[in-house]
């Protein structure tokens, strides 16, 4: 008989994964108490980099089967969810997620929906791509400088260049005009 495992993650010591366990029981998954992982951790975090599902992990063996309350527990990335999924399919652990239905995500069917979610989750990031470089075109446009703001004007550049120029270092110009010495080295670097 296959063991059931259950892993349930909460983003902030405020919350508790009580109801995250109460939904898999009321699926009627039958999990163990040593069998429980819960951890407090952010779901950008990558899975496999999490000490609680590391461990899990280390546990799980050939048909057991890992059950969690939505996509979500296992992490914010889809690509990284599907690769989790893919490391435990391949290690013959299935992954069942009560949100999609209790659906097998190891399963035929479970695949074609991961596989939609990253293709979603793929369109997205290129949607999201796409605005910024026509957000970036229209400020270019318009005439507008990118980037971060200077720390110097152009005539406080001018000045740090006529120093330079007369040998004094670069920490004491820096303390002058109050900024680091990375600074002075970049007015240095655009004025070559």
């Amino acid at each position: 008989m296959a063991r059931v495992f259950a892993y349930c993650r909460v983003s902030t010591t405020d919350q508790i994964a009580e109801n995250q366990l109460r939904e898999i029981a009321a699926a009627g998954f039958a999990v163990e108490p040593q069998r429980v992982v819960t951890e407090t951790v952010s779901g950008s975090v990558p899975a496999m980099q999490r000490k609680g599902f590391s461990r899990l992990v280390d546990r799980l063996e050939a048909g057991d089967v890992l059950v969690v309350t939505k996509l979500d527990r296992l992490g914010r990335n889809a690509l990284d969810v599907r690769a989790t999924v893919d490391a435990l399919a391949n290690q013959g652990v299935r992954v069942h997620c009560l949100a999609l239905g209790g659906a097998d995500l190891t399963s035929p069917a479970g695949k074609m929906t991961m596989a939609v979610i990253s293709a979603v989750a793929e369109f997205e990031r290129d949607l999201i791509v796409e605005r910024t470089q026509a957000g970036l075109e229209r400020v270019r446009a318009q005439g507008k400088a990118l980037g971060r703001k200077r720390a110097l004007s152009a005539a406080d550049e001018a000045k740090v260049m006529e120093r330079r120029k007369t040998g004094e270092s670069l920490g004491c110009i820096a303390k002058a005009f109050n900024v680091s010495r990375s600074a002075i080295q970049r007015v240095e670097r655009r004025s070559a």
